[in-house]
């Protein structure tokens, strides 16, 4: 075939494809979506963006924007709770089938030059109030019977800690950290993407219209759903049938402690206290080489890519402490938020403010284990809680985030 018969004939294609595109559109083969909605409404017929007063505005969507330190999360089910020997004899563990939707969650936990940064801009920003309301409990280091008075002025501040995770930190003080990191990335993105309106509403420090499509939801803490699905990262373990091949202790595979493969083959799998008096192995062969904190990145991440979701620091979750929590809540994205069912379940052994019972609408669940646990809190089942304006050198955080415009 010569050169001419060749374009005639690419051309001839081109102009097929074109038409049958075009009968698709207008025979009601093209179906719209959020991404890519037509230039027309589907139920008025009106036009989009026609550049008449009063018009509606449909914005160009590429999806959400990625979220810094984030890591997706596709949903599913799970069973909650712990498979081993409930040891504390609480009951509050028992096994439940439930689904969580997908979301994100922070690859990493929040680290001292993370929280240095938010306190410079409430500095900033805000005033010397929030400054000195959102500073750590660095006595939190303290002990009558034990020197380690250096962590008190060195941890949060000396460089060589920088990307340790905060600690001295309680639940109200990490949801407020997550309002503000909302607040001052969805600022920056509206400066780099918005348009002339949506940038001057940022630099006044008003909300940017979600519609606008260029903001992130909110940071926030997880659920306890969430963080124990994405503590046990069973990705790796499907089979072709839906079904897992098997459970997991800990955030990785196998039974042991240690890793099972390769040149780190023998090593700790995370920070823990391996037993009584030994937090680190001995002189010149450490087993996990940090008597405290060890640094965030520190320890091969699960297969979600997420990095210490077992010791180094337990994170505080959203949910509110009850033992029947597991019975009691919703089979999809269940959190427990308020004292809702109490009266229905214990009565007045619920009763906190006339001393029958600890439970309180202010006692939060932290998960995960620390420098300072043995192995046994490093199980996602396992749950422990907190009075939300308490603080320990043992508890940090991590955010998460909805998967917005997602069904799934």
């Amino acid at each position: 075939m010569d050169q001419g018969k060749k374009i005639t004939t690419y051309l001839s294609l081109f102009l097929l494809a074109a038409v049958s595109l075009t009968s698709c559109n207008v025979g009601g083969g093209y179906k719209p979506d959020s991404y890519n909605t037509g230039a027309y409404s589907t139920i008025t017929g009106a036009e989009y963006n026609s550049g008449g007063d009063g018009e509606f505005v449909v914005r160009d969507y590429q999806g959400m924007p990625e979220a810094p330190n984030m890591r997706y999360i596709e949903g599913g089910r799970l069973i909650l709770g712990s498979f081993e020997e409930d040891i504390m004899k609480t009951g509050d563990n028992v096994e439940r089938t439930v689904s969580v939707s997908s979301f994100w969650m922070d690859e990493t936990e929040i680290a001292n030059i993370h929280w240095l940064e938010y306190l410079h801009y409430l500095q900033l920003d805000s005033g010397q109030q929030a400054y000195d309301e959102a500073l750590p409990d660095t006595t939190v280091w303290q002990a009558e019977l034990a020197f380690n008075d250096q962590y008190v002025d060195h941890y949060l501040r000396y460089p060589g800690f920088r990307f340790h995770p905060v600690v001295g930190v309680t639940w109200e003080q990490a949801t407020k950290f997550c309002q503000w990191r909302t607040d001052y990335v969805n600022k920056i993105l509206a400066l780099e993407n918005g348009e002339d309106s949506e940038v001057e509403k940022a630099e006044n420090g008003e909300r940017i219209p979600l519609e606008s499509g260029i903001v992130l939801p909110n940071f926030r803490l997880p659920t306890e759903a969430e963080w124990d699905y994405a503590a046990q990262a069973l990705i790796g373990l499907q089979e072709l049938d839906e079904n897992y091949a098997e459970r997991r202790i800990y955030p990785w595979d196998g039974h042991t402690l240690r890793n099972p493969y390769g040149e780190e083959m023998g090593n700790f799998m995370a920070n823990f206290k391996r037993g009584r008096g030994d937090y680190a192995g001995i002189g010149g062969e450490l087993n996990d080489a940090a008597m405290i904190t060890a640094w965030i990145y520190d320890n091969p991440p699960n297969d979600f890519g997420l990095y210490n979701m077992a010791g180094n620091v337990n994170e505080w979750v959203e949910d509110i402490y009850r033992p029947l929590s597991y019975k009691d809540f919703s089979d999809l994205n269940p959190v427990r938020k308020s004292g809702y069912l109490d009266d229905a379940n214990w009565g007045y052994e619920y009763d906190y403010a006339n001393f029958y019972s600890y439970m309180s609408n202010s006692i939060r669940v932290y998960k995960g284990g620390s420098w300072n646990d043995v192995a046994y809190w490093m199980a996602p089942g396992t749950r422990r809680f907190l009075e939300q304006d308490s603080a320990t050198s043992t508890i940090g955080f991590r955010c998460a985030m909805i998967n917005a415009g997602s069904n799934y």
